[in-house]
């Protein structure tokens, strides 16, 4: 609300602020009063603005006193650029880069955030190759079967159009869109992808089992040939937790690395090593326990000849959870272990703080959680000391599951 333009601003915030300690205290709940409603508007409109922000900003690659430098003018409607900041700072924390503002400069140089004073607008400058590769990507992304301008203008204002390289195509896209349209629909489909084929005949050549197949089976199988998501298609296969039928104690991690995704097991990579070394030091003996993951395909990204891991989407996380709900509902555990917290997102469908509720047995729903790390994350520390620091609370976590479900 303070980083709101309105004139007015600091004299609602300290209207609201004296009648609140005048003892007002759900003030800003209150949908009649025009006070509380205003700072809403003003906290919506900068909460807006901030998003356009992170939404709308264009680098230009440039040099600067001899270093290559990414620049960019935005210019944001309400003061926020030191709240909108720190995004840029996370995404492109490895290059250097410049915002420059009517109201002040944002600078982020040898890993070091200064603020300085206000910058005029400069000049276009055309032919910066991060332009085409903008607008090479708007017009393949651009939808016309799903074209409403009316909802563009509202999420695109044209008052950001100057400093968006792709905006210039925007014209063009809509003047054509119904004749894209008329084009796809008269085009034949196309043929599907030469791994699907493979896939197809290897799903063909399994054999149905003779007699009675265990549930636990049975979902194996259901997984094994779930399409729900792209992440099957580059995977070799399907990881499926293993463990005992019914076990009092589950393990759920993030997903199969790439030792798990070529073995067809969980947690027999590197981070699985770390894994037994800190259930054999809490006493624990792996084979009585349930062990799978949130997720069940590898996701990765190639690196020369390496699959390197990447991290799964909220949509991917989610579109698995029907999987791992089935693998509870037939494990039946007394506790369930998070490790980490994609793995807390699929168990139970929102983010959780590891480093605030670690440690610590709550009621979800209808199953006892408790949230520790990955054991990936103890591999990633380049401090002995606080890699040996973290790895003893790690078994402190595991002991403490295991004196819960003693209990």
């Amino acid at each position: 609300m303070v980083c709101h333009r309105a004139s007015d601003r600091f004299a609602l915030l300290y209207r609201l602020l004296w009648r609140i300690s005048r003892g007002e205290r759900h003030l800003l709940e209150n949908p009649a009063d025009s006070d509380a409603m205003r700072a809403v508007r003003y906290a919506k409109a900068v909460d807006r603005d901030v998003y356009r922000m992170h939404a709308y900003v264009r680098f230009a690659r440039c040099e600067m006193e001899g270093a290559e430098l990414f620049a960019t003018w935005h210019e944001p409607q309400h003061r926020i650029l030191r709240l909108a900041t720190p995004f840029f700072v996370n995404r492109f924390n490895n290059m250097d880069w410049l915002i420059a503002t009517p109201d002040g400069t944002a600078a982020w140089r040898e890993k070091r955030l200064t603020f300085g004073p206000p910058a005029a607008r400069p000049p276009k400058v055309d032919d910066n190759v991060l332009d085409g590769l903008w607008t090479a990507y708007y017009r393949t992304t651009f939808n016309p079967a799903r074209l409403r301008v009316s909802a563009m203008m509202a999420q695109m204002p044209k008052r950001h159009w100057a400093t968006m390289p792709e905006t210039a195509s925007i014209r063009g896209l809509v003047r054509n869109a119904g004749k894209r349209v008329t084009d796809m629909n008269a085009c034949s489909p196309e043929p599907p992808p030469a791994y699907a084929e493979r896939l197809a005949k290897r799903m063909a050549a399994v054999e149905e089992p003779a007699g009675k197949v265990e549930p636990l089976d049975a979902l194996r199988r259901e997984v094994e040939a779930c399409r729900l998501c792209p992440l099957h298609a580059p995977a070799t296969q399907a990881v499926f937790g293993e463990g005992p039928r019914e076990s009092d104690l589950m393990f759920v991690g993030e997903q199969p690395g790439d030792h798990e995704d070529l073995e067809g097991r969980p947690f027999v990579g590197p981070a699985g090593q770390v894994f037994d070394r800190a259930l054999a030091d809490a006493g624990i003996d792996r084979s009585k326990v349930y062990v799978t993951n949130a997720v069940k395909h590898f996701k990765f990204e190639m690196r020369g000849k390496r699959r390197v891991h990447s991290k799964p989407s909220e949509g991917e996380v989610a579109k698995c959870r029907f999987w791992l709900q089935r693998e509870i509902a037939l494990v039946k555990p007394k506790l369930i272990v998070a490790l980490g917290a994609t793995a807390a997102l699929g168990l139970t469908g929102r983010r959780l703080a590891v480093t605030r509720d670690r440690g610590l047995v709550v009621p979800f729903n209808s199953i006892s959680l408790l949230v520790t790390v990955h054991p990936s994350y103890l591999l990633r520390l380049p401090d002995q000391n606080a890699a040996e620091a973290e790895y003893g609370r790690f078994v402190e976590d595991l002991k403490a599951a295991q004196s819960w479900c003693g209990a």
